[in-house]
């Protein structure tokens, strides 16, 4: 489930004063802002909400109608017409395809190479003592000058 974030609602009227709330989560109360008048036009407040609501929804009617209009302009590119769909045999032969391009390629670059991977390089026992010992002489340095 996806957490809602606290989020403030804010209305002006021009029948009211303006009204304030805080959500912080679906859970919770709305909180109100202290100015905030007695709820004697709730009636008048959803009233006036559902008619702007159902402006909006008309206008929206109007862009659908014109991304339409538009999209079938552009050849249909933006239309909200459903895209053809493949059948699950013809995703299955596509893909074996890519497959198969992609074998292809790994071939040809494996062939071109000239030299198989080179082993790992690993040091002597005598070199690891010798850095080592340059490590340890370093820290030495360091607490000596520490120590000052």
């Amino acid at each position: 489930m996806r957490k809602l974030l606290p989020f403030r609602f804010e209305l002006s009227f021009f029948n009211c004063q303006s009204v304030s709330m805080t959500v912080s989560s679906p859970g919770q109360d709305i909180r109100y802002n202290s100015s905030m008048p007695k709820l004697e036009g709730l009636g008048n407040i959803v009233t006036e909400l559902r008619a702007e609501r159902a402006h909006l929804v008309n206008n929206l009617r109007h862009v659908d109608a014109a991304l339409a209009v538009l999209g079938k302009l552009e050849g249909g590119k933006f239309a909200t017409v459903a895209r053809r769909t493949l059948s699950t045999a013809a995703r299955r032969k596509m893909a074996a395809a890519q497959k198969a391009r992609w074998a292809k390629v790994r071939g040809q670059s494996a062939s071109n190479k000239t030299t198989g991977s080179r082993p790992k390089r690993t040091l002597s026992a005598a070199a690891r003592k010798k850095i080592a010992a340059a490590q340890r002489a370093r820290w030495a340095k360091v607490k000596a000058a520490q120590s000052k």
